[in-house]
Formats: structure tokens, sequence, C-alpha cells
């Protein structure tokens, strides 16, 4: 059973805050948590991920962005990230989890999650809509 389950992207204040508060709604009692491989280290979510957020009844106002360490990846059961390069990154670095190490879009033809930072709301709202459709698929699995 995955009960540790790490979510990654690239600042950690868009994507990968909203793919956790996502899985711990849908997934109670587990460890879920996110990082950034260039992560923004103390900012809070980006504002547009707190307004989509909290328009679905997610609360991400306690988020603060933290780096991915190697610690992190050792104490996860299932490491999950957003786009093909946030896998080139752990993968390059630490090969050694490589088989723990999954895109959220797995299921759709290994789907990337483009990066909202900087663009409209509404690329914020498509790509919450892809990583909630997404989080449905590994449900399946997961439970």
């Amino acid at each position: 059973m995955f009960n540790r389950i790490l979510v990654v992207c690239t600042g950690n204040i868009c994507r990968s805050p909203i793919a956790e508060v996502l899985l711990k709604a849908r997934l109670p009692g587990r460890d879920i948590w996110s990082a950034g491989t260039m992560a923004m280290v103390g900012d809070g979510a980006d504002p547009s991920s707190l307004e989509i957020s909290a328009a679905n009844g997610l609360d991400l106002s306690g988020h603060r962005a933290q780096q991915l360490t190697l610690p992190m990846l050792q104490h996860a059961d299932l490491v999950l990230t957003l786009d093909g390069s946030h896998n080139g990154w752990i993968n390059s670095r630490y090969p050694q989890f490589r088989g723990k190490v999954h895109k959220l879009g797995k299921w759709r033809q290994d789907e990337d999650v483009p990066d909202p930072y900087r663009r409209p709301k509404e690329v914020f709202e498509m790509v919450y809509g892809q990583m909630d459709a997404h989080i449905g698929d590994w449900l399946a699995k997961l439970k």
C-alpha cells in the first residue's frame, strides 16, 4: 500500500500544492506532501492556485514551498510528478528511486500537466481539472 505520497513540480507553488490537497481530500489518513525541483522555498501558494482551490473547497493558505530532498524521496512510497522534466530531474540525480517515480498523468498516456505559473486564471482552472482527473485515475490503484 502507498501510505506516503510525495507530489513534485517545479516551484512548489502552483501544481503540486493543488495535487497535494486534492490527494489529501480523497485519501484521508495518508501522509501526503509536496516539493519542487526548483522550489521557491518559503513562498506560499500562487494566488491563482489559492483561488482555484478555495473555489473547490480546498485550503492552501498554510502551504509553504519546499525544495525536494533525498530524505523526502527516501520517505515516500510513491512519487507523483507533474511533467517529464521532473521525472528526468529525479531519475538523473537519484536513479535508485526510478521504480517509485511516476507522472500524475501515467494512466492517460503519461500526459504532462502544463505549468500555469504567470498564466491567466483560465489556465489554472484547466490545470486543476486535468489534475483532478488524473488523481481520479490513481484512486483506483491507491485504495
